[in-house]
């Protein structure tokens, strides 16, 4: 049995602000060929995830906020923020299940954010139809203005 207890997140949110993308992954399923994928995810406000969709019809996410504040915003095929919702244990929000086929990222709003996460598996690399191709890819020089402008939508 998988215990998900206060010093595990401690340790998991320690190591994504060690990371130099500034996020961590604690896998909680077996491998990446996992029918179903269980994992911790910790974020910080300066990691990037770019928008991206999972069109596998068996691929819709659920995130469960476990700590911080957790903005999701949900776009158009063309890269209109069409939704954006707050996970935060004081605004009552805590999680949210985002179906196959839409746009979205995650962000962070402050240091020490971590969710529980749950798809099905396997892991396969995201394919170009999947990507937010409007959006600057991780490591492009604009990522720092784009996460601006997406966190001014929870201000």
């Amino acid at each position: 049995m998988h215990i998900v207890n206060r010093e595990l997140l401690a340790q998991v949110v320690g190591e994504a602000k060690q990371n130099p993308r500034q996020r961590k992954n604690f896998n909680i399923h077996v491998s990446d060929s996992s029918r179903c994928h269980r994992l911790l995810n910790a974020i910080e406000p300066a990691s990037y995830i770019r928008p991206h969709r999972h069109l596998d019809p068996e691929k819709d996410e659920a995130f469960i906020l476990m700590g911080g504040r957790l903005g999701i915003v949900i776009f158009t095929d063309a890269g209109e923020v069409a939704e954006t919702v707050l996970l935060s244990h004081g605004g009552g929000n805590l999680a949210a299940d985002i179906p196959h086929g839409v746009f979205h990222t995650a962000l962070s709003l402050e240091s020490g954010t971590i969710f529980y996460e749950a798809k099905a598996g396997p892991y396969l690399p995201l394919r170009e139809e999947e990507k937010g191709t409007w959006a600057p890819e991780e490591g492009d020089p604009q990522v720092h203005d784009y996460l601006e402008r997406l966190r001014k939508l929870f201000d």
